[in-house]
């Protein structure tokens, strides 16, 4: 009986438990209901293998932009007290 979705083995644990269940399923189907219905199987997982690489893609982008809105933000924090600080000096030694 050949395999066309390309056997459960090549699953990973990128792939949901129910994609493999079903890959699962249509390898006991009989041939040549397999050679149907796997094609449409393998693009399934693929395309649920590339969506998973994608969302875990932008929560990392997400998680390094908050860092570095946090890294900012102390940045602009710190400028903001050097700025009290010279203004306060200046105020003191009659310059502004």
């Amino acid at each position: 009986m050949p395999n066309t979705i390309g056997s459960t083995k090549k699953l990973n644990d990128e792939t949901p438990i129910e994609l493999q269940e079903m890959a699962k399923a249509i390898e006991s189907l009989p041939a040549r209901y397999q050679e149907k219905v796997a094609p449409a199987m393998q693009r399934v997982v693929q395309c649920s293998t590339r969506r998973r690489r994608i969302l875990n893609l932008v929560q990392e982008a997400l998680s390094q932009l908050r860092l570095d809105m946090k890294y900012l933000i102390f940045d602009l924090e710190a400028t903001r007290r050097e700025r009290d600080e010279y203004k306060q000096m200046l105020e003191e030694d009659g310059r502004l």
